[in-house]
């Protein structure tokens, strides 16, 4: 008996574990900013952005991605975070945390996403600054 609800637990659970898999969600015909970016915190080493657009759609799992640099024209430092997508909800806030900064610096910075495999969700914002305190 032991044996028999051993097995019925697994079946359950496993099939718990996939109903909440998530399910990709319609791509969208153009993404764009609706919010930001903007500064969300900024600490002597650290900064967080965060900014929003319409939901991307594509793969539950897409990552925001900052580019930044102390000078405008190279922003080849890269930052990024991943995060799921919602496909109940017509937007989608990214927040990146940039790490290792300089203090009483500027820097300059682009925002875009991906999808897990890396295709580009195909927008780039425009160059903005921020300085560390």
């Amino acid at each position: 008996m032991n044996k028999l609800f051993l097995t019925l637990a697994i079946t359950v659970l496993s099939g718990c574990l996939l109903a909440q898999e998530s399910p990709t969600t319609p791509k969208a015909a153009r993404v764009r900013i609706t919010q930001g970016p903007e500064i969300e915190l900024a600490k002597q080493h650290l900064t967080i952005i965060r900014w929003t657009t319409n939901n991307p759609g594509g793969s539950p799992v897409h990552y925001g991605i900052v580019h930044y640099g102390t000078d405008p024209n190279d922003l080849s430092q890269t930052a990024k975070s991943p995060i799921r997508l919602n496909p109940d909800h017509s937007s989608t806030v990214f927040r990146v945390r940039i790490d290792n900064l300089k203090p009483r610096t500027t820097y300059y910075y682009t925002v875009d996403s991906v999808e897990a495999n890396g295709a580009s969700d195909r927008f780039v914002s425009p160059t903005n600054t921020f300085i560390t305190p």
